[in-house]
C-alpha cells in the first residue's frame, strides 16, 4: 500500500515560500495503476521525488508498506529506494558504455545478494530484447532504450514503479508498444505503477486517473 497524507512541499524563494503542493492525498493499493495529468510546472515531478523518496515533503507524510522512509538513516533510506522504489525516466538514462545486461543490473550492484543476474535475463527476454543482451545503447533505437530501462526499474521487485513521461521522447507507435509492455508487466509483476504523463492515450490506459491542479489530486 502507497500512502500519501496531507503532503506539502514548498521551495523558499526571495518573496517567500513557494508551495507546489498542498495538502495532496493519494491511497494505491498493492497491485494498482494510476496515471497523473497536469500542467508544466504544476508539481508532478516534486509529487514522483517525494513517492520515490528522492526528497522529503515539507510537512505530510508518505508510507510505502506501512514504513515512511524518511523516518530512516540515511544509509537505511537509500538501501529502502533502490530495492522498493523503481524508476523510469523519460530520458532512459543508459550508462553508454554498458551492455543491455549490465544496465539492467545497475540497481543490484548495492542490493543484497541474490540470483539478479538470472532475474535480468528474464525481464530483458520479457520486454522482447533476448537478442540485445550483449548490445550497447548506441546500438539500440529509442524504443529498446526504454524497454531496458523498463526492465532495470523491475530487476529488484520493486513494491512501486514510477514513470515520468515513459513514452515523451518517442514517436506514437512505439509510444504504443512501450505503453503495452508497461501494462503487461505491471499484470505480470504486480506492483504498484503510477504513470505521470502528458499523453491521453497513456493516461487512459490504466483504472485509475488523476489531474494535478492547484497542489491537489482530482480524480478524472
Amino acid at each position: 500500500m502507497l500512502t500519501a497524507s496531507d503532503i506539502v512541499k514548498e521551495f523558499p524563494t526571495p518573496a517567500g515560500a513557494l508551495r507546489i503542493l498542498n495538502g495532496l492525498n493519494l491511497k494505491l493499493p498493492t497491485g494498482e495503476a494510476a496515471s497523473i495529468m497536469g500542467p508544466s510546472g504544476s508539481g508532478k515531478s516534486t509529487l514522483l521525488s517525494i513517492l520515490g523518496a528522492l526528497e522529503p515533503p515539507t510537512s505530510g507524510t508518505m508510507t510505502l508498506d506501512g514504513e515512511n522512509p524518511f523516518h530512516l538513516h540515511p544509509d537505511q533510506l537509500a538501501s529502502f529506494r533502490n530495492q522498493k522504489v523503481g524508476f523510469v525516466f523519460q530520458d532512459h538514462c543508459l550508462l553508454p558504455q554498458c551492455t543491455v545486461l549490465e544496465n539492467v543490473l545497475i540497481p543490484s550492484l548495492v542490493a543484497p545478494r541474490g540470483d539478479h543476474r538470472k532475474r535480468a535475463r528474464e525481464l530483458v527476454e520479457q520486454v522482447g530484447l533476448a537478442d540485445r543482451l550483449h548490445h550497447l545503447p548506441s546500438q539500440l533505437s529509442g524504443g529498446e532504450k526504454q524497454r531496458v530501462a523498463i526492465a532495470r526499474a523491475l530487476v529488484l521487485s520493486p513494491h512501486l514503479v514510477l514513470c515520468d513521461e515513459p513514452t515523451g521522447n518517442l514517436d506514437r507507435r512505439t509510444a504504443e508498444t512501450v505503453t503495452r509492455l508497461l501494462l503487461d508487466l505491471h499484470a505480470r509483476h504486480h506492483m504498484i505503477l503510477i504513470l505521470v504523463t502528458h499523453s491521453e492515450v497513456l493516461a487512459q490506459s490504466v483504472p485509475i486517473r488523476y489531474e494535478l491542479a492547484e497542489g491537489r489530486l482530482v480524480e478524472r
